[in-house]
């Protein structure tokens, strides 16, 4: 029996691909020695003995198992329904297209086509791993009937406990450990794209500076590609509010998502689309204060903890911020809470409960 994933795009980053590598070392550490991940778009960089472009998948054998990774439309999600093998899929949820409407056809196209394809799939796999609740229920929602199971994604926190991009760390004003920023720091992470909603938090900010006079600026790390539209709205409306002091970081290195978690004074998402959101995990690594918004699942991946707004009214989310900001026992608080939520998405935790799951399902022995 061989262990094989496939996925559509394997890149430095996404969420997807780091789940996918991470599940690739477990399955090797478990005595999957030839586990291989095949991916249908890959940058040649990554080509190696363990990771294979899909066109060069070999002849699959029924006792065979794939760990299929669907996310969004592709060919392959056509392609992998009469490969003779065990498929195992690991759903990571399908942006509504509504979002990307306005911004980019392509993009909304894709979505659409992959709710679709998604759909079709529904007596494809033997089991499946969702994870969180909220896309598990999406999977039942499209007629999906075979044995589902939740798993938070893969984290190797290890690899965040390296050296930050010391210049930038200096730039932005140190490690926010030190309380001392001069000028308070405001991080989101993750694409920007709208169902994500950076443009809420430009409001928060501008009600913020309307209420209160403590100097704050924004740094929305992020990468633009494929959406140029809307990032140029995004700095339209900012210069509509008057806010001189955002970041747009653009496409970045991770020492340089370290330096900008590192001295992060609070991380704020307000996204509307949520599958799982992998940051708000490393911002409770950084012990930074969260706000994000109640949607999707956000609140499930929060677990209680950070500060959940329940509504996006201006004057709300600027108190909100100074309260997450310069209350400090309101901080200590939540970086306690969060500290405490952390331990359940341990590596140790999830890979000891991703094992199990996996051998429930018979995709491992």
């Amino acid at each position: 029996m061989r262990v094989f994933q496939v996925l559509t795009t394997l890149s430095r980053g996404d969420a997807v691909s780091n789940d996918t590598l991470a599940i690739q070392k477990l399955l090797m550490a478990n005595g999957i020695r030839k586990s291989v991940v095949y991916a249908e778009h890959l940058d040649p960089k990554f080509i190696s003995k363990t990771i294979k472009p899909y066109h060069v998948l070999p002849k699959v054998k029924k006792n065979d198992v794939m760990i299929y990774h669907l996310s969004t439309g592709t060919m392959l999600n056509e392609k992998i329904k009469d490969l003779p093998c065990r498929k195992i899929v690991v759903y990571h949820n399908m942006t509504p297209p509504d979002f990307f409407v306005p911004y980019s056809g392509a993009t909304a196209k894709l979505c659409a086509q992959g709710i679709e394809e998604a759909k079709s799939l529904k007596d494809t796999f033997e089991a499946g791993i969702c994870d969180s609740q909220f896309n598990l229920d999406q999977l039942r929602s499209y007629g999906y009937k075979c044995p589902l199971e939740v798993c938070p994604i893969l984290v190797p926190f290890e690899d965040y406990g390296k050296a930050p991009d010391a210049d930038l760390l200096e730039k932005m004003g140190g490690p926010a450990a030190s309380n001392d920023h001069e000028v308070k720091n405001i991080l989101f992470v993750g694409r920007i794209v709208p169902n994500k909603k950076p443009e809420d938090i430009m409001t928060m900010l501008y009600a913020y500076r309307q209420m209160y006079k403590e100097p704050v600026r924004l740094i929305l790390a992020g990468n633009t590609q494929g959406m140029e539209k809307y990032t140029a709205r995004l700095r339209l409306y900012a210069k509509k509010l008057g806010l001189e002091d955002i970041i747009f970081t653009g496409h970045i290195t991770f020492p340089q998502i370290l330096a900008y978690y590192a001295s992060a004074d609070v991380f704020v998402q307000l996204s509307e689309h949520e599958g799982f959101c992998v940051p708000l995990l490393e911002a409770m690594y950084f012990r930074t204060p969260i706000i994000a918004y109640n949607s999707c699942a956000m609140p499930e991946t929060l677990g209680g903890t950070g500060l959940l707004l329940h509504e996006k009214d201006p004057a709300l989310m600027g108190y909100a911020l100074h309260e997450a900001l310069f209350n400090m026992e309101l901080r200590e608080r939540i970086i306690a809470e969060q500290d405490e939520r952390l331990k359940y998405f341990s590596y140790q935790n999830v890979s000891e409960l991703l094992i199990r799951q996996l051998k429930s399902m018979g995709a491992i022995k």
